[in-house]
């Protein structure tokens, strides 16, 4: 049985300014997406110029903070916020929602697109490679603040986190999908990237393995408190809202290949 090694959630403190790790770890995420978006914006197929990938990197940052803080009261703890309208500013706590974030960055991919004279895919395909950086970098952080822990469990790596409710052995189950979305799905999308897809193709294979990842690691991690299981005491909200991103992205998957094949 380990012990998770209780971070100190503010990584560094002057005064009354204080900045912590699970915002740092948003700031890791962004700067090397931005780094390999202008390994790929240097391809002769790229639809996004070098020169451009800053804006692009803007919108997406307003829609993931925008739409993952959203998502997360809507999703998963309205009530929290009805009676603490203030908690939905409050981002340092935690409590940010992937499905939410998912929304937010393809409402400001769409809106780059009209700005620059792309359509949503071509830059949805340019971005979903990026992605899994912010994804792992994000478990990563939750880790850190001992949050989001798993079911308990008997495996040899089980691990007691300070905050959960008992002193039981858990799954750690932040590091379960740091592993799956962060570092397999970076792999695999950055090597099927790499050259020139049927449109759609790249947007739809980052759905479909997403969303089979995280209703995979559902099953390891313990469901929301304040929401429990939805149905069949295993079936929770994060395998809901991942269940239409995985039949999505095999839609667009097929439709990309058979359009090419005409």
């Amino acid at each position: 049985m380990l012990r998770h090694p209780e971070f100190d959630p503010v990584a560094i403190s002057l005064g009354p300014f204080k900045v912590h790790w699970y915002g740092l770890t948003y700031l890791v995420g962004f700067l090397v997406g931005w780094w390999l978006g202008k390994l790929r914006a240097r391809k002769p197929w790229s639809p996004v110029k070098e020169e451009q990938l800053g804006d692009l990197l803007f919108y997406i940052a307003i829609g993931v903070i925008l739409g993952g803080r959203f998502g997360y009261v809507v999703f998963y703890n309205f009530s929290q916020f009805m009676g603490d309208p203030l908690w939905l500013l409050r981002i340092w706590e935690g409590g940010m929602s992937f499905h939410g974030g998912l929304l937010g960055v393809l409402i400001a991919l769409w809106w780059f697109g009209r700005k620059v004279g792309r359509t949503f895919f071509e830059i949805g395909d340019f971005v979903a490679p990026l992605v899994p950086v912010g994804l792992g970098a994000g478990r990563i952080g939750n880790f850190i603040n001992g949050e989001l822990w798993g079911k308990p469990t008997d495996v040899s790596w089980g691990m007691v986190f300070p905050n959960a409710p008992d002193a039981m052995a858990r799954h750690p189950s932040q590091l379960y999908q740091f592993a799956l979305e962060g570092v397999v799905l970076f792999v695999v999308l950055w090597w099927f990237s790499a050259k020139p897809r049927p449109r759609m193709a790249v947007s739809g294979l980052f759905l479909v393995l997403y969303g089979a990842f995280r209703f995979l690691v559902e099953f390891f991690r313990q469901p929301d408190a304040q929401l429990g299981y939805l149905a069949f005491d295993w079936l929770t909200m994060g395998q809901v809202l991942s269940l239409p991103m995985i039949l999505a992205g095999a839609g667009l998957m097929v439709f990309a290949y058979r359009r090419a094949a005409v």
